[in-house]
């Protein structure tokens, strides 16, 4: 490796100020993950369009080998840029134009000098040749790294997830998820008598005069990095087609098993037609459909790899076999929440990952429109709201940006409570619905924000929604309802208004009391009907509930993410 001592001062100035404490979340945050989190001159002076990666697994040594041919397009002149590759992965040369470049390495950080100033606009090769060990995952896919496993017949099972460690633990690229090539070849060598799936459509296999066999797969459509994928093993493969009456095209789907799971993996895998017609039904037609659909069974639990997602859920109905909503429908877990994804985070990929409730959140509220679809708007109430147990409320969803942050896990179960939210104050499914299928019109194939989201939200729904996304995003405590009722003559009275209470320590959050909160509810105004009324955080409101008793009141709980505390006259809780 070639260094050079003024690179390394030009990286350590431009970067010197970043590292800082973020005082929301109490995490520190290094230098490290401002290299890996932000979008720095470095990053942001090109823009990839290619990805040629060309690989050889040495599965008996856990080693990797090959390299990365990177097309891109330069955004402005520059000479120097960053490409990501894990320290412990060796690089053996970088070639522009059949020359080796000089390059300089921090972190996980490769800062490559050009011998001179790249053009603008113009279109530029950059192969860079590596080896080495990549990381092992400890505790996949939340753990990134290679899973280096056998199946029962204790033939190689081998697979990769590495979503939010980095796709840079096993192979070069621009990492940082607002940088999706539009094309990419995957090129992967395996031992002779295996076989290897990956991303897109299979195009060419090869057997190479080593005892290994060559893989070439090709993605025609933007893929983020940690979507790329290996999976090895002796697999069945046996394949099928969607057809969707509103769409003409026709959507293949293969399936790569182990096989002695054949029989279990024909019959679960039947859920993916049903699927389906939900997904096109409330989201639109399967982004990726040259590319076609796959399910290959994996050796942990499962990813969201695009085109190719990885299965590992033992052919069991929910989580491993566990009803993890305990609402008794009968559902994989994986196939169900991963094929969200491919809406959810594929198509559609937030820029940071601090942003990433989208992806979670959205997958996890499609596992309930699927309910719906199949069972019943009452069957999906039931599911949502089963979500809230699954709930902490200790952090904020939305993470720090630019240092690769993700942010609370409640992305999941809150985020989808969000959305349920979201949906029953616009109180119009045709329009909700609407702006879902619009998002993945407008945002298809791009990297977007939660402000963008957001914002699109507000302006196609015509309601001010950005204080609702802001609480339940930016901060911890959701909105506590206060009704206080009370007797005047012969007509029941009731107090409203909204308050931020701490769930474990019951404290109101000051800050947030000075927001100016308000969203609409639906309470009883008589037994049995219900009404729309809007609490604020600004001071007590007044409605008049005539003919009723205390008992008869009620909140539509089941349509809003919020708390409630409901006090008679005497001050004593309802």
């Amino acid at each position: 490796m070639i260094k050079y001592f003024f690179t390394v001062i030009l990286i350590s100035i431009a970067f010197s100020g970043i590292s800082q404490l973020d005082f929301t979340s109490n995490k520190k945050f290094t230098k490290a993950d401002s290299l890996r989190g932000t979008l720095s001159p470095f990053r942001s002076c090109y823009d990839v369009l290619m990805y040629d990666l060309d690989i050889k697994v040495d599965i008996q040594n856990k080693f990797i080998s090959g390299s990365n041919t990177i097309k891109f397009l330069a955004t402005q002149n520059f000479r120097t840029l960053q490409v990501d590759l894990f320290s412990n992965m060796k690089i053996e040369k970088i070639i522009y134009h059949d020359k080796e470049l000089i390059y300089s390495r921090l972190y996980n950080a490769v800062f490559i000098t050009f011998p001179d100033v790249i053009a603008n606009e113009s279109v530029q090769f950059l192969k860079i040749v590596y080896s080495g060990n990549p990381q092992v995952a400890k505790n996949p896919p939340w753990d990134g790294g290679f899973t280096w496993s056998k199946d029962k017949e204790e033939n190689p099972f081998v697979g990769v997830s590495c979503q939010g460690t980095g796709a840079s633990l096993w192979y070069p690229c621009k990492d940082h998820q607002s940088d999706e090539p539009n094309e990419m070849l995957i090129r992967v060598a395996v031992p002779d008598g295996l076989d290897e799936v990956s991303n897109g459509r299979l195009k060419r296999k090869t057997h190479l005069d080593d005892g290994y066999t060559k893989y070439e797969w090709y993605v025609s459509y933007p893929i983020n990095n940690y979507d790329v994928t290996v999976n090895i093993a002796k697999y069945k493969h046996f394949k099928d087609v969607y057809k969707n009456k509103e769409y003409k095209d026709s959507l293949t789907l293969d399936y790569y098993v182990l096989p002695s799971n054949f029989e279990k993996a024909e019959k679960q895998f039947a859920q993916v037609k049903p699927m389906m017609d939900a997904y096109y039904y409330y989201f639109g037609e399967f982004p990726f459909i040259n590319d076609g659909y796959k399910l290959v069974e994996a050796p942990y639990l499962g990813m969201e790899h695009q085109s190719c997602i990885a299965y590992g859920n033992k052919y069991k109905n929910g989580y491993l076999g566990y009803d993890r909503s305990g609402t008794g429908y009968k559902f994989d877990y994986i196939i169900i929440h991963e094929s969200a994804h491919e809406w959810w985070g594929n198509s559609v990929t937030t820029t940071d990952i601090a942003d990433m409730w989208i992806h979670e959140g959205l997958g996890t509220y499609s596992e309930a429109l699927y309910i719906e679809y199949l069972y019943g708007h009452d069957a999906y109430l039931e599911y949502i709201n089963a979500e809230k147990k699954a709930v902490s409320n200790d952090e904020p969803i939305i993470g720090k940006y630019n240092v690769n942050d993700e942010g609370s896990g409640d992305m999941y179960y809150k985020g989808a409570l969000l959305l349920h939210t979201i949906r029953s104050i616009i109180d119009d499914d045709k329009k909700f619905f609407g702006i879902l299928k619009d998002i993945q019109t407008n945002y298809k194939y791009q990297c977007i924000t939660s402000a963008e989201i957001e914002n699109f939200f507000t302006q196609q729904s015509g309601i001010n929604l950005a204080p609702v996304f802001d609480v339940y995003l930016r901060n911890k405590n959701i909105p506590t309802l206060e009704i206080i009722l009370w007797q005047d003559f012969m007509d029941l009275k009731a107090n409203y208004y909204f308050s931020f209470k701490n769930r474990q320590t019951g404290e109101e959050d000051k800050r947030l009391e000075r927001s100016h909160f308000s969203m609409p509810v639906k309470v009883t105004s008589e037994k049995y009907k219900y009404i729309e009324i809007v609490p604020t955080t600004d001071g007590q409101q007044t409605i008049n509930l005539r003919g009723m008793h205390p008992e008869d009141f009620k909140i539509a709980t089941d349509l809003y993410y919020i708390d409630t505390h409901i006090f008679i006259e005497d001050g004593v809780e309802k």
